[in-house]
């Protein structure tokens, strides 16, 4: 496309960009804000300070709680849950601080001193629910089901802080599961407030806090379970990951994955199938398996 006073222009079915001579550049369209947000601060920028959101959505800095949660696929370590409150103020410096999505973060080290920069910020106005391995892995074998974990903590992070928020009339969330399963979670103080859960929350300031927050604890309490075994314990589920909890195993015995990992992972099987040990060796709560997504192909056109 050809614009007047343009270095250069483009148009996609939603979204048109041009970049002036002047040095401005205009987004426009309903995928303006994931533009924005996602190519033009992170790979062009480099940084947030253009301010679109507020442009793109005034309701971004009103005051609002988001939640978001981190160490869902780790297996090792816990899985925490935080809430991080935001309004205009709070808003405009969380933006000079480079808030942004922990997965955004590639190091452990910037997650951490983000954290600790949000707490100071904030005050009493973030909430975090750490679930260790042992509880998580009893309320697995309870519930057996990642997502109902998640709302009942979800809802714990919300009503936690609006005991310090009291007026806040609205918390954003990542859709995930069923939409009901935080409101169904959250008790009378939470019932009164807006739910809003969508794709892509952490483009909102509070969840992008949310989830800074939350990763920083995880980090944290991955370490003091490594400091208390005294030995290393990979992020995530990968061939480090098994044969460091292969080695642990060998160390502290089969009941130790109850304290430090979340059994129900398939690595737990892969783990012990290499040391001749199965589910049995590590007692009731670790024999809940992660079910498969059922596929019902379609029949017939």
């Amino acid at each position: 496309m050809t614009v007047q006073h343009a270095r250069c222009a483009a148009r996609t079915s939603d979204c048109t960009i041009v970049l002036y001579r002047s040095g401005k550049c205009l987004v426009q369209g309903s995928r303006a804000e994931d533009f924005v947000t996602f190519v033009l601060e992170p790979l062009v920028l480099q940084k947030v300070e253009l301010g679109y959101e507020d442009i793109l959505n005034p309701a971004a800095v009103q005051p609002h709680i988001g939640v978001d949660e981190s160490g869902k696929g780790d297996f090792f370590g816990p899985l925490i849950i935080a809430a991080a409150y935001v309004d205009e103020s709070l808003a405009k410096t969380m933006r000079a601080m480079n808030v942004r999505d922990s997965k955004r973060i590639s190091s452990d080290d910037k997650a951490l001193e983000l954290g600790r920069e949000l707490r100071r910020l904030l005050g009493r106005r973030w909430a975090v629910v750490k679930i260790g391995p042992a509880a998580y892995n009893r309320l697995y074998a309870r519930l057996r089901n990642v997502n109902k974990i998640l709302g009942w903590g979800h809802a714990r992070a919300i009503e936690n802080l609006l005991e310090v928020v009291p007026d806040c009339t609205q918390a954003v969330a990542d859709q995930f599961g069923s939409e009901e399963q935080i409101r169904n979670a959250l008790m009378k103080k939470g019932r009164r407030i807006t739910l809003l859960q969508r794709h892509r929350a952490e483009s909102d300031l509070a969840v992008a806090a949310a989830s800074i927050l939350a990763r920083e604890a995880f980090l944290r309490g991955l370490k003091e379970l490594q400091e208390k075994y005294e030995t290393p314990l990979p992020k995530g589920a990968s061939d480090a990951v098994q044969q460091a909890a292969v080695q642990l195993v060998r160390k502290a015995g089969p009941q130790v994955l109850l304290e430090t990992a979340k059994c129900h992972f398939k690595t737990t099987d892969t783990v012990l199938r290499e040391l001749n040990l199965s589910r049995a060796d590590i007692g009731p709560e670790g024999q809940a398996i992660s079910r498969p997504h059922a596929f019902k192909p379609k029949v017939g056109v």
